[in-house]
């Protein structure tokens, strides 16, 4: 099963066939942040009933969320816990 997932590229070097190129990761973390932020935007305007301040709240989330997200990540990434 393994090794149905990886293939030699041109050089010989294995690869994993089912991950995702780097630019494609960046491209989904963008989306799935607009995504995010635009749903903020809707419910601070829903509860807040007023566009300036859910603009105003969702712009604050989105550079938090991306800060939250670096030192979540450099965390993990410093966790040994279930890698090989």
């Amino acid at each position: 099963m393994l090794l149905d997932q990886t293939a030699k590229n041109k050089k010989g070097y294995l690869t994993d066939r089912v991950s995702d190129k780097p630019i494609r990761s960046v491209v989904k973390s963008i989306s799935w942040r607009i995504l995010g932020t635009l749903d903020t935007i809707l419910i601070a305007w829903f509860i807040t009933g007023t566009l300036h301040v859910a603009l105003s709240i969702g712009s604050i989330e989105w550079i938090t969320k991306m800060i939250l997200y670096f030192f979540h990540e450099r965390t993990w990434n410093a966790i040994k816990w279930g890698k090989q």
